[in-house]
Parts: C-alpha cells; sequence; structure tokens
C-alpha cells in the first residue's frame, strides 16, 4: 500500500430530497447549518443542488442535496449508506440536540453508549437516517493507538441492548428548552458514515487499497451483537483524522440491495489535495480494475466518480478551487449561482426551482415543513 495515494477524508456527501424548501428549513432553520452554495445539478439543471457546509464550505463538512421532487422514497441496503453522522463536542451538547429536535416535533432515539462515542439518532423529513456523535472518547478504549484494527472486538454487554436500561435513556435529555444553536452545539462536520456491504474483506482491500484508508476497526453492530462492523479513516498510528472514518455492516452474500429515492445518499465524495493528486487516485484506480469517468468541472471542484465493489457511487473531488470563487463570504448562498454553460439558460432554469426564501426557511421547521 506504499505507493497507494492517500486521501484525508471526506470532502462531501449528496443526499437526494423531495423539497429543497423544506431541506432548508431543516438543515439550515433546525440544525443551523450554514447554506454555502445555492446552485443545480449540473447534469440535471432543472433540479436545485444546494451545499451546506461549515467555514465557508470547508471539506469534511460539507453536506450537499440534489431536489428531485417525483423521486420515490429509497431504502438502505448493499451497496448503499445506512446512515450519516454529524458530530458535536460533548455529551451535555449532544443532550441539548435532543431536547432542541424533540421540541421541533423530530423522534430522537439515544444517546447510546457506542463506547467510542456516544449516539443519538434520527430522520431528516425525506426519510435519511442521521446521528450526532460525541468526539471521543475515542478509538483506543479497547485497543492501543498504535494497532487498532488488528483484531475482532467484541463490545461488552452494558453497550448490547440486553445490557442498555432503554427507560432511562429515553427519559435523558436537557432540562430546559433549547430555542437556538448555541456555539457548543455547532455541527462539526462529517463524523462518520456508514454504509453496508456484501464482502468486508473486498470492501478492505478496496478502501485500503485505493484510497489508502487504513482499518482502524472490527466489532460488531452493538445493536445486534452478531454482525460484524469494521471502520476504516485516516490513521498513521498515533491518531484518526477528523472527518474521515468511513464504516460498514457485513452482510455476507445479501441481495438486499439498497434502493436509490428520496431520504437516501446519492454519493460519498473522498478528498484529493490537487488535481495531480487527483489523477494518482485515477490511475490506481484503473489499475485496480476500477472504472472511472474523466475529471469533470464542477466549478468549485474537480471530480471523478466510480463504483466501489459493492456499487456504492463514489467521488474523488479536489480541495479547490472552493465556494468562494463566484461569491463573498458574506452573500454565501444568498443567489443561484450558475456555471458560465449554463448562464444563457438562467430565465428558464429559475421559472423551473422552487422559490427559495432563507428568512421564511430558516425559521424552525414545523408543520408541513416537516412532513
Amino acid at each position: 500500500m506504499s505507493d497507494t495515494p492517500i486521501t484525508t477524508g471526506f470532502h462531501h456527501i449528496t443526499m437526494v430530497s423531495n423539497h429543497a424548501p423544506r431541506t432548508l428549513a431543516f438543515y439550515g432553520g433546525l440544525l443551523g447549518l450554514d447554506l454555502v452554495k445555492r446552485t443545480v445539478n449540473f447534469d440535471d439543471p432543472g433540479a436545485y443542488h444546494l451545499y451546506f457546509g461549515n467555514d465557508a464550505g470547508r471539506p469534511g463538512t460539507i453536506l450537499t442535496f440534489f431536489e428531485w421532487p417525483d423521486a420515490p422514497r429509497g431504502h438502505w441496503g448493499v451497496g448503499g449508506i445506512h446512515h450519516l453522522a454529524l458530530g458535536v463536542d460533548t455529551p451535555e451538547a449532544q443532550l441539548k440536540w435532543k431536547r432542541r429536535l424533540d421540541d421541533a416535533g423530530v423522534r430522537v432515539s439515544g444517546p447510546i453508549d457506542r463506547g467510542y462515542f456516544r449516539s443519538i439518532y434520527f430522520g431528516d423529513p425525506d426519510g435519511q437516517v442521521l446521528e450526532i456523535a460525541t468526539k471521543g472518547p475515542g478509538y483506543d478504549i479497547d485497543e492501543p493507538m498504535e494497532a487498532l484494527g488488528r483484531t475482532l472486538v467484541t463490545p461488552p454487554t452494558e453497550r448490547l441492548p440486553e445490557g442498555r436500561d432503554e427507560a432511562a435513556i429515553a427519559e435523558l435529555t436537557h432540562p430546559e428548552p433549547v430555542p437556538v444553536v448555541t456555539d457548543d452545539m455547532r455541527l462539526r462536520g462529517i463524523h462518520h458514515i456508514t454504509g453496508i456491504t456484501d464482502d468486508l474483506e473486498r470492501a478492505h482491500d478496496f478502501y485500503a487499497g485505493a484510497l489508502g484508508l487504513p482499518l482502524v476497526k472490527k466489532t460488531l453492530n452493538q445493536d445486534d451483537g452478531k454482525t460484524e462492523h469494521w471502520f476504516w479513516a485516516r490513521y498513521d498510528g498515533t491518531s484518526i483524522g477528523d472527518h474521515s472514518a468511513m464504516t460498514l455492516f457485513g452482510w455476507p452474500g445479501s441481495d438486499y440491495r439498497a434502493r436509490p429515492g428520496a431520504g437516501q445518499t446519492h454519493h460519498i465524495a473522498f478528498r484529493a489535495e490537487s488535481e495531480d493528486h487527483q489523477l494518482a487516485f485515477r490511475e490506481t484506480l484503473r489499475g485496480m480494475g476500477i472504472e472511472t469517468t474523466d475529471v469533470l468541472d464542477r466549478s468549485y471542484f474537480r471530480s471523478i466518480y466510480f463504483r466501489a465493489p459493492d456499487g456504492l457511487l463514489c467521488e474523488i473531488a479536489t480541495d479547490g478551487p472552493g465556494f468562494l470563487i463566484d461569491e463573498d463570504r458574506a452573500t454565501l448562498g444568498t443567489a443561484l449561482r450558475l456555471p458560465g454553460w449554463l448562464d444563457e439558460r438562467r430565465d428558464e432554469i429559475e421559472k423551473a426551482l422552487r422559490p427559495l426564501e432563507l428568512r421564511d426557511a430558516y425559521a424552525a421547521a414545523s408543520g408541513s415543513e416537516r412532513a
């Protein structure tokens, strides 16, 4: 693996929405994420492509959405993503999130002690499964940091369903309403992404061999105590890189495939530091017999696309040029931005899109906007 180019982690994740104003209300208003770009799907310019992120769209914090109003509800399965986890610093801030979501009518489960972090779970208005996970305590609680991922770790009974006090977990929350997202609650971007595969060993060959992500944990799904759950991340033997943990549940030989659609992930994107770095990934992938697209210009980054062996659609995106090339920081996300080759169609495109009013959409999601 010494010649394998190494990604520093996730660039973004792209999901599917039926209703862009509702998505803006939920992610921008309720979750407090910044809308950093309002544009269209360059391959389908009649559909919105919304980008949320921290620090003007720093890689690893970016969530993007295609609005496909007529898309049927999707479902997780082999070759797809089960859930997206967003990071928060502390258990105390996580309880604030539980209270804020509960008060907005969003059903929340947890917090559940996962050992390596604590987690709460809920769904977005389209059905995408979301998690808010704490920063620590980390993956070295049951293995030495310098030797992660070498053996199968069996979770202790207290972290399995039979060891949980579900009534106590349900009652645990913040004592007061949380009407605004406070600084300590700010979501820190992608904590991890969890998918489902039918062959963990083959997946390991892909994530380690194609992307340079070592295996950092082999354990069991703590909700059933038997399904193997493997983690890969940017790891140098001394630390785990932020925004880099890809995890998979292993369903050996399963033919229960992910179904694309609303509430599902369309693709996940990994980082390339430069265009040369991206071309090194493309060469490695093609050398492994994995077909890739040519480099595509997405204005804010350059992209190549390919599929993992289980069928998951993946992308490698460059860090630059970034979202400030056509807007300044103060006006990010406030106007529809189009690439030059679509600008002559602006009137036609704008007429086909739903109005997005930031002031209204950033109010807390409620009523029909949560349906």
